[in-house]
């Protein structure tokens, strides 16, 4: 593996991402978004389609993304792609809300999986499953997480960007100045409280572990899988009430133990930055993260181990958190030509070298079994434990109240991680905001 491709920064995936916004923000005020849609349908007075799309990246991944756009126009001379449009994926749902009220809008943007329901509920969103069904890597061949993803009532309404999994790293060197063994897969949450407190050394500023603490989506996704295994899910069978309200409440007895042990790090800002920051200077004996984080965990030298996470069930159980390439309606020819730089994009060979360049698990069975992958996952220690995760893997349901529950559930979480509430008290409140949401006709 060649490390330098990455970007060692010390943040989440959304934190990669939402660098540089302010820059982001004044470039895209000098965009004229008319621009986007034109009246001849994208076909210039040479034959060929421009499309825009707003890809979201920040250096690497953009990058990354220009290199594969080169290569695209070498393949073909009938497409052109735009990446102009200077929008970061963070403040992507806002931007295409607004763009779509305009009447003004990319072809193709990069909207975070949790967004999709509610930008997909747009008549100008394309339907992707002739697309998808009909490209040369089957439909059947992208991991489950990556077509539920994409996947609401029935229909397709994106592709496949960017797949990752949660598991836990742990430093070795921590673990071994505590006397304490490396965790191995079928270990449970008592485990891991246990290891966490075992780990903790105040006297030398260390850690057990962490937990994002800002109330953002950070702080929420590391409870699903909690849930899930519990047998609760996001939204109850009637669809209006949230469908872990009791089981919530124990996963949450989970997290006030860390806290009332002060075994957890808690970070109070966004995207889980500084929780990183702590991991990677060697004061945090386990973090649970995604693959996005290993370029920055070698980069400090700790030497680490990747565990998947651990359960009350025994079941093997982890998160997805899939993101998408949106295809957005401008007109016949350009819709053509977004579906085939979207199916082309998301080829074995062009999703390798996306998939290294930007920390993401290959989509496909197909890419996984590339030799060019299979000699990065070799030279990546770790990597292999997040991508067996994806077999049973779980995402977050592409509902159009979801931001509302993750905002109660994240208020929820921080409250008990700072012992001002009660995890029963937490969920009551929880419940009641969520369901003012879930109540609203879609």
């Amino acid at each position: 593996m060649v490390l330098d491709r990455f970007h060692p920064t010390g943040l989440s995936r959304r934190g990669l991402l939402r660098i540089g916004a302010g820059a982001a923000a004044a470039t895209a005020l000098s965009t004229t978004l008319a621009g986007c849609a034109g009246t001849d349908d994208g076909v210039g007075a040479d034959g060929r389609v421009t499309i825009e799309m707003w890809h979201g990246q920040t250096d690497t991944g953009r990058a990354g993304l220009e290199a594969l756009v080169e290569r695209f126009h070498q393949a073909q001379s009938g497409i052109r792609v735009d990446l102009g449009g200077g929008v970061l994926a963070d403040a992507m749902l806002q931007k295409i809300t607004a763009a779509l009220a305009a009447g003004s809008y990319p072809d193709i943007a990069y909207v975070f999986g949790s967004d999709l329901a509610g930008v997909a509920r747009s008549p100008k969103v394309v339907d992707l499953g002739d697309t998808v069904r009909s490209a040369p890597t089957p439909w059947d061949d992208y991991w489950d997480p990556a077509r539920q993803a994409v996947t609401i009532n029935g229909r397709v309404r994106a592709a496949p960007a960017v797949l990752d999994a949660l598991a836990v790293m742990c430093n070795k060197k921590l673990f071994e100045d505590a006397g304490v063994p490396l965790p191995q897969p079928g270990w449970t949450w008592n485990d891991f409280l246990a290891t966490a407190q075992r780990l903790t050394d105040a006297q030398r500023g260390v850690f057990g572990t962490g937990w994002p603490g800002a109330g953002d989506e950070d702080t929420v996704w590391r409870l699903w899988p909690m849930i899930w295994d519990l047998g609760g899910d996001v939204v109850a069978a009637n669809g209006r009430d949230i469908g872990f309200h009791e089981v919530g409440a124990r996963a949450l007895e989970t997290v006030e133990a860390l806290a009332r042990a002060k075994s957890v790090y808690i970070d109070p800002k966004p995207g889980g930055e500084q929780m990183y920051q702590v991991f990677a200077s060697g004061r945090m004996g386990m973090v649970v993260t995604g693959p996005w984080q290993i370029p920055d965990v070698t980069e400090a030298g700790i030497d680490y181990h990747v565990v998947p996470l651990p359960s009350y069930s025994g079941r093997p159980m982890t998160i997805c958190g899939p993101d998408t390439w949106t295809v957005f309606d401008n007109g016949s020819a350009r819709v053509r030509a977004a579906r085939t730089f979207v199916s082309w994009l998301n080829q074995p060979d062009q999703d390798v070298e996306w998939g290294v360049r930007v920390g993401s698990l290959p989509l496909s069975r197909t890419c996984e079994a590339k030799p060019e992958w299979r000699t990065h996952a070799a030279e990546t220690p770790g990597l292999d434990v997040f991508t067996r995760a994806l077999e049973t893997a779980r995402v977050r349901p592409a509902h159009p109240a979801y931001p509302q529950i993750s905002t109660a559930l994240g208020e929820a979480i921080v409250s008990v991680l700072l012992g001002k509430s009660s995890p029963s008290r937490a969920l009551n409140r929880c419940a009641a905001a969520a369901k003012a949401a879930l109540v609203i006709p879609r």
